[in-house]
C-alpha cells in the first residue's frame, strides 16, 4: 500500500469529510411545473449539480466528485427513488465520452416527433447539464495545483478516455452523477472487461502493474466516501457491485491482469465497496478459489460466485442472445442482468413461499392424504404468482421517466423511449422466493407427523401453531426435530425442488408491461425479515414473526451435519428454472482461516457448490462472539463487516434486526 493510499485510506475512516457537507431541501416544484417529464427530470439534475460545491478529500484526492450535500433538490411530483439495478454501456462512455453520445441523440432528432422528440431533447439537456460541475472541479483542480486532475477533467467524462486514469476518473464521475440523479443501486457492470482497453493503454505508454494498482485502490476508496447518504434499505446497500472474470461474448476467458489487481485491492482496503463478484464455471482451476478465499479471509462478505455453467445457459432459455447472456453481470445483490443494454427489473416482487404453506395448512384438515396437501400448498404458490405478476400490470404508468440513465441504456436513443418506456433492448423482470427453505421444512413436518407417523391430526397442528406453540413446546421439538433442508436428505431436500419448480412454473407466460418475461429467483433480500413478520407460526417449529433464511440456505432453526451436506442439500436439483438470483449463503467461524488448510477446505467447498451445478454462492466469516460484543459495544467496531444479503456493510450502522439475523445463522466450523 503506497502512501497516498494510505492517507486516503486514513481520510475515509476517520469520517470527518462528512462535516463538510450542507443539509437541508430545497423544494423546487415551482422551477420545474410547466415542463414535460422529461425536462423535468433534465432540470432537476441540473439543479442538484449546481447544488453542489467542488470539494476534494486531502491531497491525494486524484478524483473528486465528492457530495457535499445530503439531499437533491425535491420536487413533489417526482419520486425521491430513481431507476436502478441496471448496468450502463461503460464501453460506450469510455470510448465516446459524453459528447458522444449527446451527438447520438441529437442525430436521432431529425425523423423524431412528439414524444419522441421530447425524450431525445431530454437526453440532451441532461447531458449537457453535466457540463457545469465538470468545468466547476476542473477549475478547483486548477487552483488547487492538482495539475493531473484538471488536466483528465479537459478530456472526460465529455470526450473518450485515452489512459486507466481517465477511465477511472469517468467511472467516478458517472457514479457520482447518478445519485444526483436519484438512481439507486447502480452497479459497476463487467469492470476487469471493459477497462482492459485503457489499463493497455496505460501499459504501452509505461505504466507499471503497482502504478495501476495504486490508482485502483484510490479509485475503491473514492467509491466508499459517500456510501452513508447513498439510497437503500441500510447504509451499505448501494448497489456498487463489481463482476470480474468469466466468459466473453465470443466464448472466450475473460479473466486478465486486471482481475487479480481488483482483488488485490479489495483484500488490502478491507472497505465494504465495491463489492466483488466472480464469475467461475466447473473448468475453474481450485486456485481461482483458493485465492477468492484469500478475500473471503478479510471478513467482507465476498466474492460472492456465480457459476457460468449455470447461469448462461438459464439467461438464453429466458430469450437473451447467447452473446448478451455471455456478458452477465450482477445486479445491487445478486440478480444477473445484461450489461448496457438491457431494463430488467430484476427484483419486481417477491413471493412469500412459508404465506402459501400457511394458507394450505389451514385447509390440512380437508385433505385426505399428503398428495391432496402437496396439491394445496401448490395452488397457494400459484395463487400468489398470479397476484404478485397483475398487481404490476395494472401499475403500467409511471410518471417518473429517466432520460439521463437512458442516455447509458442500449437501444433506448435509436429506438427513441426512455428506458422506463420499453426503450431498452430486454425489459423482464424477476420475483424473488423468500423463505423456500422455510416452507420446505414445514411441508416435511406435516408429511412426517400428520400423514406418515399420524402422531398429530391436523387440528392439533393448527392449535398448536394458532398459539405459536405455547402450552405446545413438545410438539414444537418434534417439528423441529423432523428432516430438514441442509443435511442432504432427499425428502425436504426433494420437496425444495417440487415448490422451486411449481415457483418457476407459475411465471411461465406471465409478460411484463413492455412484453417481456417473469424470472423465478430463490433471493430474499430483506424480505428474510420483512415477509416473515406476516407469517404466523409454521409447522417446521419456527414462531410467528421469527426469520427465515437467508436468501437460498437452511433455515435459521435447522439443526445441520455440517456444510458440506448443506452444499449437497442446496445443488441436490437443476436450479436453472429458479436463476433470477438468490444465492446459498453460508457463514463459516472465522477461526477456520486461521491456517492454510482451512483455507483450502474453504475453497473446495466453494469448488465443490459449483462443480455440482450450483448457481451462486457467498460466505460470511464471521465470529457470533464478536458480534454480541460488538452489538453490546458499538463504538469498538466501527469497520467490522458483514454480509447482510446480497451486500456487505458495517455491522455497528444495521438495524438491531439484521444485526440480529447474521448472529442467528449457523456458524460452521470444519473441526
Amino acid at each position: 500500500m503506497t502512501d497516498r493510499v494510505k492517507n486516503m485510506l486514513a481520510i475515509l475512516k476517520k469520517r470527518d469529510y462528512r462535516k463538510l457537507r450542507s443539509f437541508g431541501v430545497r423544494n423546487v416544484t415551482e422551477e420545474t411545473r410547466g415542463l414535460n417529464p422529461y425536462d423535468r427530470r433534465a432540470k432537476l439534475l441540473e439543479l442538484a449539480f449546481a447544488a453542489e460545491v467542488p470539494s476534494l478529500y486531502g491531497g491525494d484526492d486524484i478524483f473528486g466528485f465528492n457530495r457535499t450535500t445530503t439531499a437533491v433538490p425535491r420536487d413533489d411530483e417526482v419520486t425521491d427513488w430513481g431507476f436502478g439495478n441496471v448496468i450502463l454501456d461503460f464501453e460506450k462512455l469510455l470510448s465516446t465520452g459524453l459528447d458522444g453520445i449527446k451527438a447520438e441523440a441529437e442525430a436521432e432528432l431529425t425523423d423524431a416527433t412528439g414524444e419522441e422528440r421530447d425524450f431525445l431533447c431530454g437526453v440532451i439537456k441532461s447531458l449537457a447539464a453535466c457540463d457545469g460541475i465538470i468545468e466547476r472541479y476542473r477549475v478547483r483542480a486548477e487552483i488547487d495545483g492538482r495539475k493531473g486532475l484538471a488536466a483528465a477533467l479537459g478530456q472526460v467524462p465529455k470526450r473518450g478516455a485515452r489512459s486507466y486514469y481517465e477511465a477511472l476518473l469517468t467511472v467516478k464521475f458517472l457514479v457520482y452523477a447518478l445519485r444526483l440523479n436519484r438512481n439507486v443501486h447502480t452497479p459497476l457492470g463487467r469492470f476487469d472487461q471493459y477497462m482492459k482497453p485503457y489499463y493497455e493503454l496505460s501499459k504501452n505508454v509505461g505504466a507499471t502493474d503497482e502504478e495501476i494498482k495504486e490508482l485502483t485502490e484510490l479509485f475503491f476508496i473514492s467509491l466508499n466516501f459517500d456510501t452513508d447518504i447513498y439510497l437503500g434499505v441500510q447504509t451499505g446497500d448501494n448497489g456498487q457491485s463489481m463482476v470480474l472474470g468469466g466468459m466473453t461474448p465470443d466464448g472466450e476467458d475473460g479473466a486478465n491482469a486486471l482481475t487479480e489487481i481488483c482483488l488485490a485491492a479489495s483484500e488490502e482496503l478491507k472497505l465494504i465497496d465495491p463489492k466483488i463478484n466472480l464469475r467461475v464455471n466447473e473448468r475453474t482451476p481450485l486456485s481461482v478459489y483458493e485465492r477468492g478465499t484469500r478475500l473471503t479471509k478479510q471478513g467482507l462478505g465476498f466474492p460472492q460466485y456465480m457459476n457460468d455453467d449455470v447461469v448462461i445457459p438459464a439467461l438464453t432459455a429466458w430469450g437473451y442472445d447467447e452473446r448478451d447472456a455471455r456478458n452477465y453481470a450482477v445486479a445491487a445483490c445478486w440478480e444477473f442482468i445484461m450489461s448496457g443494454n438491457a431494463a430488467d427489473i430484476p427484483n419486481a416482487a417477491s413471493l412469500n413461499f412459508p404465506l402459501s404453506v400457511e394458507r394450505a395448512t389451514k385447509k390440512l384438515g380437508e385433505c385426505r392424504d399428503f398428495d391432496e396437501f402437496t396439491e394445496l400448498v401448490k395452488r397457494e404458490v400459484k395463487a400468489q404468482v398470479d397476484e404478485l405478476t397483475r398487481q404490476h400490470l395494472e401499475h403500467l404508468d409511471n410518471p417518473d421517466l429517466d432520460p439521463f440513465v437512458s442516455a447509458f441504456v442500449g437501444d433506448c436513443i435509436r429506438n427513441k423511449k426512455d428506458v422506463r418506456r420499453g426503450g431498452a433492448k430486454y425489459n423482464n423482470y424477476g420475483m424473488h422466493g423468500a423463505g423456500l427453505s422455510n416452507a420446505a421444512d414445514a411441508v416435511t413436518a406435516i408429511k412426517v407427523k400428520v400423514f406418515d407417523e399420524k402422531s398429530v391430526t391436523p387440528d392439533e397442528l393448527n392449535a398448536a401453531i394458532e398459539a405459536n406453540f405455547e402450552g405446545f413446546s413438545e410438539l414444537r421439538n418434534a417439528l423441529i426435530a423432523c428432516p430438514k433442508t441442509g443435511n442432504n436428505d432427499a425428502l425436504p431436500d426433494g420437496i425444495m425442488r417440487e415448490l422451486a419448480y411449481t415457483f418457476a412454473d407459475a411465471l411461465k407466460g406471465k409478460t411484463t408491461p413492455f412484453g417481456g418475461v417473469w424470472r423465478a429467483g430463490t433471493g430474499s433480500a430483506m424480505e428474510y425479515v420483512n415477509a416473515a413478520a406476516v407469517v404466523g407460526a409454521t409447522a417446521d417449529g419456527r414462531k410467528a414473526g421469527e426469520y427465515y433464511a437467508c436468501s437460498f440456505s437452511p433455515s435459521l432453526t435447522a439443526r445441520l451435519s455440517g456444510p458440506l451436506s448443506a452444499v449437497q442439500s442446496f445443488t441436490s436439483f437443476d436450479l436453472a428454472p429458479v436463476c433470477n438470483g438468490g444465492p446459498f449463503t453460508i457463514e463459516i467461524h472465522d477461526a477456520v482461516f486461521r491456517n492454510a488448510e482451512g483455507e483450502k477446505k474453504t475453497a473446495a467447498l466453494v469448488k465443490a457448490f459449483i462443480d455440482r451445478g450450483g448457481h451462486q454462492i457467498q460466505i460470511n466469516a464471521i465470529n457470533r462472539d464478536k458480534l454480541l460484543d460488538a452489538q453490546a459495544h458499538p463504538e469498538n467496531y466501527p469497520n467490522l463487516i458483514v454480509r447482510v444479503w446480497g451486500w456487505s456493510g458495517y455491522f455497528a450502522e444495521l438495524d438491531k434486526k439484521y444485526q440480529d439475523h447474521v448472529i442467528k445463522r449457523a456458524e460452521f466450523n470444519f473441526g
